[in-house]
C-alpha cells in the first residue's frame, strides 16, 4: 500500500473509533423540569401517567392525554372568537369564590339543582352557568394539569369552572397560577424558600437543599408511614395564600403553617390546587421517601371517573408539531440538520462564486524565430562580417551530406570522399569538385564579399536539388 492510502485507513479507524465512542458513551442525564407524559428524564411525568389508571380506579383507556385547550375539551366545540369572548366577559363579572352551593348540598350529592345558601352573595347574571348546573350532557370526567405554570384564556377559565360546578374535580399542581383565575378564586401564590443559583450549584447540592412538607390529615399521614415529605427547595418555594373570601381546606402545607395542597368547594365540585409539581415527576414519584406524596394527594379526587391529563398548556396541539419534530427531537439527528443546511449554505455560496468568475482570455504565445533569424541577419549586414556566414552555412550544407548520405566522417579534401559522394548523390565528378574547391576557397579567404556569399548560397541550393 502506498503512503497516502495508509493516511486514509488510519483517518478510517479513528472516525470510527470516535463514533463508537460517541455512541457508546452515557448521556448525561436531562435536569430540565419538562412535566410532559412522554419524558422519562428525572422531571418528566411518565411514571404517573403511566400508573395513573391503577390510582385512580379506571381502565387505562379512560386516561386520555388532551392535546387541546380547556374551553374545547369541556364544551367540544371550537374555541371562541375574540369578539364573543369580549361580550361575554363585558356581561357578567368573573366568578368570584364564593359561587358555590352550601356545603350541606355538595357532600349530599342530590340529583336535582340545590338551593342556593342564605349566605351565598353571587350575582353573576349569566343564565348559561347557572342551567349548567342541571344539564347532563357534559361529560363527567377529572381534569388534572401538571406544569410549572398554570395559564389558560377568558374562555378557558370560566368553561373550567362550569366544568367544577357541574360536579366534576379539577386538580392542578402548579408553581404560579393565571392572574385571572387566581383573582377569581381569590388567592395567590408566592416564593417563601431562597431558591439556589442553578450556574452555580450541582445537582447534589440541589436536592440536597431542601423544605419539609406534611399532610394535614392525620390519618391519610399515618397510612403514608411518614410525618414529612422532604422536597428540594429548586421545585417547593412556593406557596398558596388564600384571602378572606376564599372558602379553602388545607390538606397539606410546610413546616411553618403555610399550605402547598388545598381543597376549594366550587359548585358540585371541587378544585385541588398544589404548588409543589416537582413531587408528581418521575424522579419523586419512584423515590420512597417521596412518592407517597403524589398518590396522597390523588387519593382526594373521586374514583372511577375518566380522567384528562392536559399536556397542551406543555406540549400544544398535535397538529402544530413541526414536520421536522423527529430530526428536531433527537439530539445527534438535530446536529445533523443543521450541519446539512450549514454545509448546503456553503456550497451554494462557494459554487455561485466560482460559476460567476470572469475566465481570462489567454492569448498564444507568438512565433518570433523569424524575427529573431531577421534580427541576427540584420546585425551581421550592418558590420560586413560575411566571413561567418559563409562558415556557419559551409557547416550546415557539410551536417546535411552527412546525414542525407551518411557519411559518419566526410572529409572534402580526401579523394575517396569526393568519388563517393559523386557516386552517391548522382552528379558529375567535376561538380563535386568544383564545389569543393569554392568552400576551400571561402573558408581560407580573409574576406567574403556579397557576390561570392550568394554564390556559395546558389551552389548549395543547387546541389541540394540535382542531388534530390
Amino acid at each position: 500500500m502506498t503512503t497516502f492510502r495508509w493516511y486514509l485507513l488510519g483517518l478510517a479507524l479513528l472516525f470510527g473509533a470516535y463514533v463508537a465512542v460517541e455512541y457508546y458513551r452515557p448521556k448525561p442525564l436531562d435536569w430540565t423540569p419538562t412535566f410532559q407524559n412522554k419524558d422519562k428524564i428525572p422531571y418528566g411525568t411518565y411514571v404517573l401517567y403511566d400508573v395513573l389508571p391503577e390510582v385512580m380506579g379506571v381502565a387505562k383507556r379512560e386516561v386520555k392525554a388532551v392535546r387541546v385547550p380547556i374551553y374545547n375539551q369541556i364544551e367540544g366545540e371550537d374555541e371562541p372568537t375574540e369578539d364573543t369572548t369580549a361580550e361575554a366577559v363585558d356581561s357578567t363579572d368573573s366568578f368570584s369564590a364564593a359561587d358555590t352551593i352550601s356545603s350541606e348540598d355538595a357532600t349530599a350529592g342530590t340529583a336535582a339543582t340545590p338551593e342556593r345558601s342564605t349566605t351565598e352573595t353571587v350575582e353573576t347574571g349569566d343564565a348559561d352557568y347557572m342551567a349548567g348546573l342541571a344539564e347532563s350532557g357534559f361529560p363527567k370526567a377529572t381534569y388534572v394539569f401538571v406544569d410549572d405554570e398554570f395559564t389558560l384564556s377568558s374562555s378557558d377559565c370560566r368553561s373550567l369552572l362550569r366544568h367544577v360546578a357541574r360536579g366534576n374535580d379539577v386538580f392542578i399542581a402548579a408553581e404560579q397560577f393565571d392572574r385571572q383565575f387566581a383573582d377569581t378564586l381569590g388567592f395567590r401564590t408566592a416564593p417563601f424558600v431562597q431558591r439556589p443559583r442553578l450556574k452555580k450549584a450541582s445537582t447534589e447540592e440541589l436536592l440536597n437543599d431542601s423544605v419539609q412538607l406534611q399532610l394535614s390529615n392525620a390519618g391519610l399521614a399515618r397510612q403514608t408511614r411518614r410525618p414529612y415529605f422532604r422536597l428540594p427547595a429548586l421545585g417547593a418555594s412556593y406557596r398558596l395564600l388564600p384571602d378572606s373570601t376564599m372558602r379553602a381546606t388545607q390538606l397539606a402545607a410546610d413546616t411553618a403553617g403555610r399550605a402547598v395542597l388545598v381543597r376549594v368547594p366550587h359548585g358540585r365540585g371541587h378544585l385541588y390546587l398544589c404548588t409543589v409539581p416537582l413531587a408528581f415527576t418521575n424522579y419523586f414519584v419512584l423515590q420512597p421517601a417521596t412518592s407517597n406524596f403524589a398518590f396522597a394527594a390523588l387519593s382526594y379526587l373521586p374514583t372511577g371517573r375518566p380522567v384528562w391529563w392536559d399536556e397542551y398548556q406543555k406540549q400544544g396541539r398535535l397538529e402544530e408539531q413541526s414536520l421536522l419534530r423527529v430530526l428536531l427531537a433527537h439530539d445527534a439527528l438535530r446536529w445533523a440538520l443543521y450541519l446539512s443546511l450549514l454545509g448546503a449554505l456553503l456550497f451554494v455560496g462557494v459554487e455561485a462564486r466560482r460559476r460567476q468568475r470572469i475566465i481570462p482570455i489567454l492569448r498564444p504565445l507568438p512565433n518570433t524565430t523569424l524575427l529573431f533569424t531577421r534580427t541576427v541577419a540584420s546585425l551581421y549586414r550592418q558590420g560586413n562580417s560575411h566571413a561567418p556566414i559563409a562558415e556557419k552555412k559551409i557547416q550546415l550544407f557539410l551536417e546535411h551530406l552527412r546525414t542525407r548520405f551518411h557519411e559518419p566522417g566526410l572529409d572534402l579534401n580526401d579523394e575517396a570522399a569526393r568519388e563517393r559522394l559523386a557516386q552517391k548523390s548522382g552528379l558529375p565528378r567535376s561538380e563535386v569538385d568544383t564545389l569543393v574547391r569554392r568552400i576551400n576557397f571561402l573558408l581560407t579567404a580573409p574576406r567574403v564579399s556579397d557576390a561570392e556569399l550568394l554564390a556559395l548560397n546558389k551552389a548549395f541550393n543547387e546541389f541540394r536539388k540535382a542531388a534530390a
